[in-house]
């Protein structure tokens, strides 16, 4: 079979599958892993994507608002490829190609020779649903089996763990300007690391907040973690957080439980390394039980990060 994902979540999933070798084409997000950048993109952004947070999120409103998609499927490079499935979502308008757009730019070209399945998880259980559906499509139900199978003994095992703990209030934040506390799956991780999330529900898309939100909220723990945003990227618009009115009067800034997460390749991928989304969280949640030598690289604490852009 030759597939094409448009979904960096769809691509470590076929990856997991032990189906990689039949990838001929990804979006231009897929990066991981890491031999999957070899092949070619078939989707890029209609818009700029440098710049600070604020001036993305007008920039893709802005596209939406005039009834356009945010990204460009390539049409010529698709139909060199000569797939016999495509693979996208229709979750999110803003995070990646929708199954119409995939629709209209091949059919012209492709016509019924090629199937387009779209997928859309919104919490644990959908995102396990995802797995199966796209195992079936691609003839890879035992490694599916074996997949889930071991993503929930691991989840459990995490959960296990903190069960008779405490659970700090625990935010996380999806996008800094303007301010969006993380939904859909992420409340369930943070649960599962034993914590207590705020701002947001399992399931639902995440919600915009207001900085007064945040303050009455007052969480024991923040997590930073914008949706496509690297920690190096993140901590060079942190500063957007530290100039709000009595930032440093929240108990998670007093207390010096401020952490930057990868939420790139992490936690806004519906996949396979959802896990290690978990784990992350356990060693921020509760470090005696979950941080040893060789902690996970997709945090930081923001008040150990020696970068000059993160001084206090």
């Amino acid at each position: 079979m030759r597939i094409i994902s448009l979904l960096p979540s769809t691509t470590e999933i076929i990856y997991a599958l032990r189906k990689g070798d039949e990838l001929v084409g990804r979006s231009h997000e897929c990066d991981f892993p890491a031999e999957v950048v070899g092949l070619p993109a078939c989707t890029k952004p209609k818009f700029e994507t440098d710049g600070i947070s604020y001036e993305i999120h007008q920039r893709l409103k802005a596209l939406l608002q005039e009834g356009l998609s945010v990204y460009r499927v390539e049409e010529e490079q698709i139909a060199a490829l000569d797939p016999d499935l495509i693979i996208t979502q229709d979750h999110c308008k803003m995070c990646a190609t929708s199954v119409d757009e995939v629709k209209k730019a091949v059919q012209s070209r492709l016509g019924d020779d090629v199937t387009i399945m779209s997928v859309s998880p919104s919490d644990l259980s959908s995102v396990v649903d995802s797995i199966r559906k796209i195992a079936r499509a691609i003839d890879a139900k035992e490694a599916a089996k074996q997949l889930t199978a071991q993503m929930k003994s691991q989840l459990q095992a995490i959960q296990q763990k903190v069960e008779k703990l405490r659970r700090p209030k625990i935010l996380g934040i999806e996008w800094m300007e303007p301010l969006m506390a993380a939904g859909n799956w992420v409340p369930e991780l943070m649960q599962l690391a034993g914590g207590k999330p705020l701002g947001a529900q399992a399931g639902v898309h995440s919600s915009t907040l207001e900085w007064q939100d945040i303050r009455r909220l007052d969480p024991d723990i923040i997590t930073i973690m914008p949706c496509g945003y690297s920690i190096d990227k993140t901590l060079q618009e942190i500063g957007y957080l530290r100039s709000q009115k009595d930032w440093s009067t929240l108990r998670a800034v007093q207390n010096k439980q401020v952490f930057v997460l990868d939420g790139n390749q992490y936690f806004n991928r519906p996949g396979p390394r959802l896990v290690d989304s978990t784990q992350i969280l356990g060693e921020v949640i509760h470090p005696s039980v979950f941080r040893n030598s060789e902690t996970h690289p997709g945090w930081i604490n923001l008040f150990h990060h020696t970068s000059p852009s993160t001084i206090f």
